[in-house]
């Protein structure tokens, strides 16, 4: 007997609705001897489609069924039991219902006990109100004194300021006189100061007259002596050498001039220059400032990306942490709410510039409930922007609901408020926009033509104050304003181009402060060389202007050495005529000016004296007027003092209606809390006359109570007695049910499954008789005959092959069979296997490595027809001999593999590993 052992795997798809593959080595199959080991197969299992082992779990499920019913059976009989005890306690309960009744009759008295005591607290409220009512004519009496007090006061203060009235009219009349005097004393001190300085100068003038006279004299002594000394025989030398000077003088100043102008030239291209220097180096500080705000807003950008509050800062974060932290600790009466623009979301992007223009610091704004929490916000904020300007905080009372706007808002049929362009669910922020900016009376307008058709040209929307264009443009009925910025930076939706937008105006704005250097770089040569050539010119100025002097001096020498012999003697004695009766002339100036301030002294001293007579007077109504202002300063302390009893005894009073308001105010809840007491006692009770206290019927209530629980407790209480009677009842007619339906459940199912075994049974039968068919129908094409015996209890399969007729003695042992006898047998069986498996792919492999060519052929087309004749399947076969013999066919595919390189003594996986490592 030949018992061949099969290696299957059968793999399921990962897809629910694919069908298994089964996979069938060939080599070592007719090698086994033990029975049991080929009937092991998956394949047998899967052809007939039946799920064994639920079929095989369904009877041992239905016994433990029984056993759980011969163990329900004993439960039910204690149910029943159990039942019928509580059903004795039910009707044991009637003893409890006298207590009850009792019970129930103190609950009413207490009740009415409870509303008399009630009464007892109201009366001496009501007396205490009366009391009160009646003590207020006294503070009436106190506050009408001080009354009649601070009108005598005022009184007495209206007299004494009259009197100071009086007193300061007079000042008022003395005043003008006194200035007059006083203007006529500074015009007397005027004339005296310009006379005494007349004189003064007519001395000073008369004593210069003398020394010129002395001077003149001198002079004409020297001439004479010196036209006797001197002769003429130099003086054609000397005037050719004066002509020289001259011309060389003369020459000098046409230098000096033109140095000049070129002094200016360069000294205003100097002074351009600096001023471009310094025009270019501010605009290159506000390029710079400018790009360190582009860097900071870059970075916000970057890091909104993950996180929208750094849009607003880098310190916001830290900020918004720190006023969490503090809420947290209870520092904070309401949290703050903030930043304003984190609050709010845009229903149209294309608005954000717009918006952003009209709410400009309120986008960074925190409202505070309270001013205790606008300190300690303020606190907060200057240690996270200690350097920085903060954000403003404003202080307005939380609401739940937002203001009702109705009226004041704009009602437009095209253009949107900034109102209704926002999403704000929170209605603190909108109160507060509508505070600060009256968002309500702002209208957003794309087009900026549009905006001045609306606002300007004829009667502006009604409510609407201003409005906003899609550029930041601020438009007023008589006016327009460009905006300031051209992008928005909190509310824009892309931030990608945002950041992008940034980027492009960071490397323009770097190209430009290149291009400002460079032009710096510029000008600053220019000014110094400027100034080089400014140095020059000066220096060039000072040595023609120093040798200028020389030369003059030199010329004027020569001329004064010229003159004596020049001039005639004749002028200088006129002029010395002239000088003495110029001299003469001053001595009588000088005489009548004398007199002059004599008198103008007189009439100074006279004006002087009259001006502090009048001021004297004035000095003493003055002193009058001292006393009179202490009177008046006593009178009004008097009047401040009566005015602050009078207030004193009137706030009192208010004090004391207030206390009565809150006497009354606890009295009406007093008797409202009695009358509702009276409606309950009512409800339970109608009226009764109660002698008894509260407290003794609570003790009574309590120990009827006490003994009610102690018999509860001995029977147990009848709520509960009631319920689980009621319970136990319906739980044993339950169980009782489930019994009796799962007894004629089981004996349903052990029909079934009677009726499932005796159909697998035979199914099973008919399918080891057609794989027997198939494999003695192939076997049949070689010549061979087999058998095979199918032993379903012991799960074990016997299989025999006969190669010929005549060597039936000499095959009694199947080890004995040749390699190809017992591959083409192999093949048979995996062909009858294949009959009765339902697999659509099948794999076979080196089916035909032991094979002669004659079985291999058989093989090959007794493989091919069945694969031919089950186009719905797909076969492949795997083996190392060339198939180059079969026929070309369009339902053949034929893959070779290459051949492996032989040279190779050494695989190539350490080699590989170290250069992953490497």
């Amino acid at each position: 007997m030949l018992s061949p052992t099969i290696r299957v795997q059968k793999f399921s798809a990962p897809l629910r609705g694919w069908p298994p593959l089964c996979l069938v080595g060939c080599s070592g199959w007719l090698l086994e001897t033990n029975e049991s080991e080929t009937t092991n197969l998956p394949v047998l299992h899967s052809c007939c489609r039946l799920r064994l082992p639920p079929l095989l779990l369904i009877p041992s499920r239905i016994r433990w069924v029984h056993c759980l019913l011969l163990f329900t059976v004993p439960c039910l009989e204690d149910l029943r039991r159990k039942y019928l005890e509580k059903e004795d306690k039910y009707k044991s309960l009637a003893s409890l219902d006298e207590m009850h009744t009792k019970l129930q009759q103190l609950q009413h008295q207490m009740a009415w006990a409870l509303v008399t005591e009630m009464e007892k607290e109201v009366q001496p409220m009501r007396e205490r109100v009366n009391g009160e009512e009646k003590a207020t004519i006294k503070y009436d009496q106190k506050v009408e004194e001080w009354k009649a007090k601070v009108v005598e006061a005022e009184q007495k203060y209206r007299q004494i300021h009259d009197q100071l009235e009086s007193i300061s009219e007079r000042m008022q009349q003395l005043q003008p006189q006194c200035s007059v005097l006083k203007n006529q004393a500074q015009e007397c001190s005027k004339t005296f100061k310009a006379a005494e300085a007349s004189f003064h100068r007519i001395k000073t003038n008369l004593r210069d007259l003398e020394k010129d006279k002395e001077q003149l004299i001198k002079r004409i002594d020297e001439l004479k002596h010196s036209i006797s000394l001197s002769g003429a025989a130099d003086a054609q030398e000397r005037t050719q050498h004066i002509g020289s000077l001259q011309d060389e003088l003369q020459s000098l100043g046409h230098q000096d001039a033109t140095l000049s102008q070129q002094i200016e030239q360069f000294q205003r291209a100097v002074d351009r220059g600096r001023e471009e220097l310094a025009s270019i180096r501010q605009e290159e500080q506000d390029l710079l400032r400018a790009t360190k705000s582009k860097h900071e807003a870059l970075r916000s950008l970057e890091a909104s990306r993950t996180d929208r509050i750094k849009r607003f800062g880098e310190q916001m974060p830290s900020l918004l942490a720190a006023v969490d932290d503090a809420y947290r600790q209870g520092q904070f009466r309401k949290k703050p709410v903030g930043p304003l623009g984190c609050c709010i979301r845009l229903k149209d992007p294309e608005l954000a510039l717009a918006v952003e223009s009209c709410l400009k610091g309120l986008m960074m704004a925190f409202c505070c409930d309270n001013y205790k929490d606008e300190r300690i916000l303020q606190g907060l904020m200057s240690r996270h922007y200690s350097q920085l300007k903060r954000p403003q905080i404003i202080v307005t009372e939380f609401s739940n609901s937002m203001y009702n706007i109705s009226e004041k808002a704009v009602r437009h049929p095209e253009y949107p408020t900034v109102l209704q362009a926002l999403e704000i669910e929170n209605p603190v922020v909108a109160n507060c926009l509508i505070d600060m900016r009256g968002i309500e009376t702002v209208l957003l307008i794309k087009s900026g033509r549009d905006a001045r058709r609306v606002m300007q040209h004829g009667q502006a929307p009604r409510n609407c104050r201003e409005a906003f264009t899609a550029e930041g443009d601020q438009v007023y009925t008589n006016r327009y304003y460009s905006g300031d910025h051209k992008r928005a930076q909190f509310l824009s939706g892309d931030v990608e181009e945002e950041i992008r937008h940034l980027k492009l105006e960071l490397e323009s704005q770097a190209v430009h402060t290149q291009n400002l250097r460079q032009r710096v770089q510029a000008v600053e040569a220019d000014v110094r060389r400027n100034n080089e050539l400014l140095k020059r010119a000066y220096e060039d100025r000072k040595r023609a202007k120093d040798k200028f002097h020389k030369l003059k001096l030199e010329l004027s020498d020569l001329q004064n050495m010229e003159e004596p012999q020049s001039e005639d003697l004749r002028p200088l004695e006129e002029e010395l005529q002239e000088i003495c009766g110029r001299i003469s002339a001053a001595r009588q100036e000088g005489d009548s000016a004398r007199q002059q301030v004599t008198q103008l002294k007189k009439a100074l001293e006279e004006a002087e004296l009259n001006y502090r007579r009048q001021k004297d007077i004035i000095s003493s109504v003055t002193e009058e007027a001292d006393p009179i202002k202490e009177d008046l300063s006593k009178s009004d302390q008097e009047v401040e003092k009566s005015k602050h009893h009078r207030k004193h005894y009137e706030e009192k009073k208010k004090a004391h209606l207030s206390g009565i308001q809150r006497l009354k105010a606890d009295l009406s809840a007093k008797e409202t809390d009695l009358m509702a007491a009276v409606k309950k006692a009512t409800v339970i009770c109608p009226k009764m006359e109660v002698k008894r206290t509260a407290k003794s019927l609570d003790s009574e209530i309590s120990r009827l109570k006490q003994k009610i629980s102690s018999q509860q407790d001995q029977q147990g209480d009848r709520d509960l007695i009631i319920r689980q009677y009621q319970e136990a009842l319906e739980n044993y007619k339950n169980i009782a049910l489930q019994v009796k339906h799962l007894k004629r459940f089981t004996g349903l199912l052990g029909k079934i499954m009677n009726d499932r075994h005796k159909v697998y049974t035979e199914m099973r039968m008919y399918l080891s008789v057609r794989c027997k068919y198939y494999f003695d129908s192939m076997l049949s094409q070689r010549g061979y005959t087999g058998k095979m015996t199918f032993d379903h209890k012991n799960e074990a399969l016997a299989i025999s092959v006969q190669p010929g007729e005549g060597d039936k003695a000499a095959l009694n042992d199947m080890r004995s069979l040749s390699g190809g006898e017992r591959s083409f047998s192999t093949v048979c069986f995996v062909l009858s296997l294949w009959a009765i498996a339902e697999a659509p792919f099948r794999c076979l492999d080196e089916f035909d490595v032991y094979m002669d060519m004659v079985n291999r052929r058989i093989s090959l087309d007794m493989m091919m027809k069945i694969a031919a004749s089950q186009r719905f399947r797909q076969f492949i076969f795997l083996t190392p001999q060339h198939m180059s013999s079969l026929p070309v066919s369009n339902l053949v595919r034929i893959h070779r593999l290459k051949d492996p390189d032989r040279t190779q003594t050494v695989l190539r996986f350490g080699q590989r590993n170290q250069e992953e490592e490497e």
